[in-house]
């Protein structure tokens, strides 16, 4: 091989790495537009940055002071989990879709907006658990 077609291969294999980057990034944000969108949020907040954010901590219900903790280093990785967390909660889902949507989000993203999960309200499992204890009998001393 001479110098020019070792260039090209590189080349070549440079373009095609963008392309699938970006294929990548768009099959994300797709997802993520319709999982907002699902919620009763605008789909366009989910390609703005540090708005997407701010957006998806209205759908789990926290307050919107959470964009702090996501803006500090380190910290921001304990609670970029627990959001994520609480999101797939906020759709029905449990932790093993939370630990998918942090290791292949370009795959439980697009699930998430594009399948058939439903919203159904911030962190379901805190609000079925609140409705439990409000529902449940009084419990009277032993007197």
């Amino acid at each position: 091989m001479d110098y020019n077609s070792e260039n090209a291969v590189a080349a070549g294999f440079g373009a095609g790495m963008l392309i699938f980057c970006l294929a990548v990034a768009v099959i994300t944000y797709a997802g993520l537009w319709k999982m907002f969108v699902k919620a009763g949020k605008p789909g366009w907040a989910a390609i703005i940055p540090i708005y997407n954010s701010i957006v998806m901590i209205e759908i789990v219900g926290k307050p919107v002071i959470w964009i702090l903790w996501l803006l500090i280093p380190c910290v921001n990785i304990v609670f970029g989990i627990w959001l994520l967390n609480l999101l797939s909660k906020s759709f029905g889902k449990s932790e093993g879709y939370t630990v998918g949507m942090i290791v292949l989000p370009m795959v439980f993203f697009p699930l998430l907006g594009f399948g058939d999960a439903k919203y159904v309200g911030p962190s379901a499992a805190e609000a079925q658990n609140k409705q439990d204890f409000f529902n449940s009998p009084p419990t009277t001393p032993n007197a």
